[in-house]
């Protein structure tokens, strides 16, 4: 049977869209080659330099890093590298997953080279440069991250003898130099770090600098703790080199062993001076004003004040500590001699010894 030309158009339309909807040029598989990292960063403490940066997670062509290989360390004596060469050594693979890709959280990664002493230079102003290569699961790689370089300057020995005190002014660090006159050259000098943290805590914090110089002996008093708290202090000796129109630059060395105090506060305030006592009775009732001059520690909490007649034992008037360098005295009897002394106590009970006497009598 014969369909007429109308039919077979209408049976024909379907097909032909149907077949424009599957053509097109093929795509090419994707190479998977990660985006070389754009934020390495390189921190040197001694012979270790460490190596931090972002795993990255596209490829080249836009696509999802799905096959991910180990991280090529590159490092050469050169300006600029122009290529890896040798890799001094590889950080593994890191993985990043489903969920850390959609909340696009960021993974860090890591890697520490050590300097051989061979490399250390005696050129103040020599560097080594470092960049990173990601590589695929089958070993290939995209190029070279950002480079950063790291100065190649030798760097010097904690100093000997780290040891620490506690006294009413602070905590005292004292340490012996291991720089001699002739090793603080220009442009290269040295200054002692010293740092601290609580007890069991993570977070450093710089106690105080000391340069060095000809003394071998030296001290730093750090007062900007908080007393009944246990701290644990270290050292280390900075590489500090001058570039002339340039920010200096600073190699820490390797620290101290740490040392361990605990900032029990046992020191008494400073003793009040200056007391002077008043007697006030005409037509009025008789009284005696004490006055002296103020105690400056941080911590005071306040005054005791003590009385007695010649011969007689000493005795506390005040039940409280005084806040103010003032006291008035109203319980006198007529006809007796009184004499008088402060003492300064702080917010731990730490007392003062007595002030000198002060005497007046009642008529």
């Amino acid at each position: 049977m014969k369909l007429p030309a109308r039919t077979l158009l209408a049976l024909g339309t379907p097909l032909l869209f149907t077949a424009c909807a599957t053509m097109g040029p093929p795509q090419p598989p994707s190479l998977e080659l990660a985006k070389p990292p754009t934020d390495l960063r390189a921190v040197r403490k001694g012979d270790r330099v460490t190596l931090t940066w972002t795993v990255p997670t596209a490829t080249t062509d836009r696509q999802t890093v799905r096959s991910v290989g180990p991280t090529r360390i590159c490092r050469g004596l050169e300006a600029k590298l122009a290529h890896c060469g040798t890799a001094v050594g590889e950080a593994a693979p890191q993985t990043v997953t489903t969920a850390t890709r959609s909340s696009r959280q960021k993974v860090a990664a890591s890697y520490v080279d050590t300097l051989s002493s061979q490399l250390a230079s005696d050129e103040p102003l020599g560097f080594i440069t470092y960049a990173v290569e990601a590589l695929n699961a089958g070993g290939r790689g995209a190029g070279l991250s950002n480079q950063v370089q790291v100065s190649l300057a030798r760097t010097l020995p904690p100093p000997r003898g780290f040891g620490a005190r506690v006294t009413s002014q602070g905590i005292v660090l004292t340490w012996t130099s291991e720089v001699s006159p002739a090793g603080s050259a220009q442009p290269v000098h040295y200054v002692y770090r010293v740092y601290r943290r609580l007890e069991g805590g993570q977070q450093q914090t710089l106690a105080g600098e000391v340069s060095a110089g000809s003394e071998h002996d030296l001290a730093l008093t750090d007062s900007s703790f908080e007393w009944e708290k246990t701290y644990e202090y270290r050292v280390e000796t900075v590489t500090v080199v001058r570039q002339e129109g340039k920010p200096d630059v600073l190699v820490e060395g390797d620290d101290s062993p740490d040392v361990k105090v605990f900032a029990d506060d046992v020191f008494p305030p400073a003793v009040p001076s200056g007391l002077q006592a008043v007697f006030s009775g005409p037509g009025q009732q008789a009284f005696i004003d004490l006055i002296w001059a103020p105690v400056t520690d941080v911590d005071l909490d306040g005054y005791n004040v003590y009385r007695h007649e010649e011969g007689a034992v000493a005795v506390k008037v005040n039940s409280v500590p005084l806040k103010t360098p003032a006291y008035r005295d109203a319980s006198v009897v007529s006809g007796k001699n009184y004499l008088y002394s402060v003492s300064a106590v702080d917010v731990r009970g730490n007392e003062s010894a007595r002030s000198e006497e002060a005497g007046e009598a009642v008529p």
